[in-house]
């Protein structure tokens, strides 16, 4: 067996320079990495929120949390709201972590539904310490030194400047010995014998070769479809929006809101996230519903802040490439395919789909078996995201636009319409091979957008109704005291970790 000892990073960005990151820790001296990008060659640069996995990525590479919060003007994320998406008016948050406790042998929220249909419980939001800390602009991290409390269930996640992301993890992949070359990728060289990618010419003429290649070119796929001819799956079927235009903006507040703000528009949605040196702001939309111009003037409308540069318009198809890894190459980030930034998981499928090259890391023969199976766990993470996101667009009961119309009414995956199915009968949620997002997920998204469960677990009828009441109040009770603990985020940015 023959080691891969020369990597080759086609692109920079948030993609590739995570990937280098990951693998110049895991691989350490033993395998040469390059990676190749241009100052030229613009990134999106608009994936400024992130879910809490990347904590763990964070901790791997052994980043200090407060510097990395620093270097990046990063805030913390509580979770996401969102504002007139099952009807004009309405809203809830898609929280972190866990609701509640669990209390004999169900899910919490089985003993909630139960009483929430009787109209004996409030909102499921009461029952989560990220749900109301957020919507009290308050923030803490876990702290787990006073027993058996809510303080200790936080869990949060980042917004942060994905640029200034790039450059610090720039900074840490060389000093780790990863080299850098600047300049354009003109042209691919394929091996005649087995059609794998040999080498990459430069516009100045230098071939960069190397046995294993990561393509992190963004949306043209310079490796994994221009050379390689891969093929894409399009879900724009299921996910209209096709377009989006991104600009920053002044901060309108002091106040900093520990959450990302997700609002529902005639034909897609905009978002707010807060760093602590400006919002960024996006109006994802269907270009089949709506001009290019009528979207820019929506967004411009309804900024917190003064702008701070021309609005750029963003092209994507959502959808997926046919395989993440063909003959000697991985595509990571937007190469891979494209998740709308809705559920903020583009920077979480680069680094799912790094731990698993990891995972199946390859010696020089590329084992059939092993692409074979990276592949399909890639696939199935990819789809059930892909499921949970159509869920917000086609849970809704808006038929005010000709956009909400079609979602409301569009024919929808089969695994989605059987979650949906499952949830309606009893509100039993399942969580499938570990997918992404787990059962407290699915169920915030599918009551806040107003799906309805015909009952509950027959089991929760166990409880007497007094008993599961005041365990309810107690929750509660105790979330309503823990949240009025915690300092605000301002002032915990303040004091832990503020950007210069």
């Amino acid at each position: 067996m023959e080691n891969v000892k020369n990597v080759v990073i086609v692109g920079g960005g948030t993609a590739g320079w995570m990937s280098a990151a990951a693998l110049s820790r895991v691989l350490g001296e033993k395998v040469k990495i390059t990676l190749i990008e241009s100052d030229e060659i613009s990134t999106v640069g608009v994936g400024e929120s992130t879910i809490p996995m990347i904590k763990l990525f964070n901790t791997v590479l052994g980043i200090d949390e407060d510097e990395f919060m620093r270097e990046t003007r990063a805030t913390f994320k509580l979770g996401i709201e969102f504002r007139d998406w099952g009807r004009i008016g309405d809203s809830y948050m898609h929280g972190f972590g866990i609701f509640g406790q669990d209390l004999a042998t169900l899910p919490f929220y089985q003993y909630w539904l139960r009483m929430h249909q009787a109209g004996k419980a409030p909102d499921i939001e009461r029952y989560s310490i990220n749900r109301m800390a957020a919507k009290a602009n308050k923030f803490m991290r876990a702290d787990r030194s006073h027993g058996n409390s809510p303080l200790g269930d936080i869990v949060h996640a980042f917004h942060i400047d994905a640029g200034l992301y790039a450059r610090y993890l720039r900074k840490y992949s060389e000093a780790k010995g990863v080299r850098r070359i600047e300049g354009k990728v003109v042209d691919t060289l394929m091996r005649a014998s087995d059609g794998h990618v040999d080498a990459v010419r430069m516009e100045s003429g230098e071939l960069i070769g190397g046995e294993l290649f990561i393509d992190c070119s963004g949306f043209r796929g310079l490796l994994i479809e221009q050379a390689l001819h891969t093929g894409f799956e399009d879900w724009t079927h299921w996910l209209p929006c096709d377009r989006a235009y991104a600009v920053p903006c002044e901060l309108a507040s002091t106040e900093l809101a520990p959450y990302t703000r997700a609002t529902a528009r005639p034909a897609g949605w905009q978002w707010r996230i807060g760093l602590q040196h400006r919002t960024g702001n996006g109006h994802v939309f269907s270009s089949r519903h709506m001009s290019d111009d009528e979207a820019a003037g929506i967004l411009m409308a309804n900024l917190d802040g003064r702008p701070l540069a021309d609005p750029k318009l963003l092209r994507f198809t959502t959808g997926k490439r046919k395989q993440v890894w063909n003959k000697n190459v991985v595509a990571v980030g937007l190469s891979s395919g494209f998740m709308e930034p809705l559920e903020s998981t583009s920077i979480h499928l680069i680094q799912s789909t790094i731990a698993k090259l990891i995972t199946f890391f390859p010696d020089k023969g590329f084992q059939a078996a092993d692409i074979a199976e990276f592949n399909r766990q890639c696939d199935f993470e990819v789809e059930r995201i892909r499921d949970f996101l159509i869920l917000h667009y086609h849970a809704t009961e808006r038929d005010d636009t000709p956009f909400w119309d079609y979602c409301r009414t569009m024919d929808i995956p089969d695994t989605l319409r059987a979650k949906m199915e499952l949830y309606r009968s009893r509100g039993r949620i399942v969580r499938i091979d570990n997918e992404l997002f787990a059962e407290v997920g699915w169920l915030q998204v599918l009551h806040g957008q107003g799906i309805k469960a015909d009952g509950y677990h027959p089991l929760a009828d166990l409880l007497e109704e007094k008993e599961v009441a005041e365990y309810l109040d107690n929750i509660a009770s105790v979330i309503g005291l823990c949240v009025n603990q915690m300092p605000s985020q301002a002032a915990y940015i303040a004091a832990h970790c503020a950007s210069s």
